[in-house]
């Protein structure tokens, strides 16, 4: 999940090559790494497996049509992403990205631990997101202010985009909680022209009544910043947003989260985010600010450093983070 800047040409295949990305965003580097956070995730990190390859299982859509949603003042000037980086563009299209596709039907459930229970996977940015620049710009309600509907994602320099490393890990991660026994929902599979926004988003996993939402993404940070963080949402009550009553359940799972991702993927948990915890909570992500169930956002890496780029390419990694997101949904369900 990062902002993608106007030198940012995204991908249209079929296209020689991609060029490399030119302005990288500039992080704050975290100060200390407290010890006793870090040695909480060490704790469990004991192992993980290598099971699996793949490639990216990005699909684009000819789906039409759009779903209503409320635009902002034309008078507000524009703020931060939904990632809570700068933005630039307004755009007034039709927010929800076409009509509901298939992705939101719930994905049948086999028998095992977790049946009964709804898992949503909430893959990150649309594949097809890039050439509606204008419907993924214009403003919706996040309870607290205004936001973009939301963003083309990120690339590593070499072009694998975000889009597309999110679907193959939701894909993963889907196979391995069916045969939990969960019954499995997409906010979207790429097969949608654009969209969902970010309330709708959120929407998917509230009306789903889903006992645990993850929204899976990578980061756009500055090379030689490194790791993955869980999102968390904090205690939000303004407008329409009230996180309150998940703000323990949420920070529940998304602990959980961390763990299994650390001890199946080897880490590293960020050194530019969450003081090495590999949490971090925020108040201004419409995702969480508007879910009325338990709800977390993993950025498994960095796609701008080299070193988290290589394994964010890596199916045989790829698979290991979804075993590890699994594997800390489970435990989070089964309590």
């Amino acid at each position: 999940m990062s902002y993608v800047g106007p030198d940012f040409e995204p991908p249209r295949p079929p296209r020689p090559p991609r060029h490399p990305l030119r302005g990288p965003l500039t992080v704050a580097v975290a100060a200390l790494v407290p010890g006793a956070l870090v040695g909480w995730l060490v704790w469990q990190a004991t192992g993980g497996s290598d099971d699996g390859d793949g490639s990216a299982a990005a699909r684009t859509s000819a789906s039409a049509g759009a779903s209503a949603s409320a635009s902002a003042p034309s008078s507000e000037l524009p703020g931060p992403s939904e990632d809570g980086k700068d933005q630039t563009g307004g755009g007034t299209g039709q927010s929800g990205g076409g009509e509901e596709s298939d992705s939101s039907a719930s994905d049948p459930a086999g028998s095992g631990p977790l049946k009964g229970k709804v898992v949503v996977i909430d893959p990150g940015h649309n594949p097809g997101n890039f050439r509606h620049p204008s419907d993924i710009n214009r403003k919706v309600n996040i309870g607290t202010n205004w936001k973009e509907c939301d963003t083309t994602g990120t690339s590593t320099n070499a072009g694998y985009t975000e889009a597309e490393f999110t679907l193959d890990v939701s894909h993963r991660l889907r196979t391995i909680l069916k045969k939990e026994g969960a019954t499995v929902k997409f906010t979207q599979d790429g097969d949608r022209a654009w969209g969902p926004c970010v309330d709708e988003r959120a929407e998917i996993g509230n009306k789903a009544g889903a006992d645990a939402v993850v929204s899976i993404h990578a980061d756009g940070s500055a090379a030689g910043n490194r790791g993955f963080h869980v999102i968390l949402p904090g205690s939000v009550h303004s407008g329409a947003a009230d996180t309150r009553p998940i703000v323990a359940s949420s920070r529940a799972l998304g602990e959980r989260i961390a763990g299994g991702f650390l001890r199946t993927t080897g880490g590293p948990p960020s050194n530019y985010i969450g003081d090495g915890t590999g949490l971090d909570v925020r108040k201004d992500l419409g995702g969480l600010n508007l879910s009325t169930v338990p709800k977390v956002f993993i950025e498994c890496g960095n796609m701008r450093d080299t070193k988290d780029s290589a394994q964010l390419t890596s199916g045989a990694w790829r698979q290991r983070a979804a075993e590890g997101i699994s594997e800390g949904i489970v435990s989070f369900l089964r309590g």
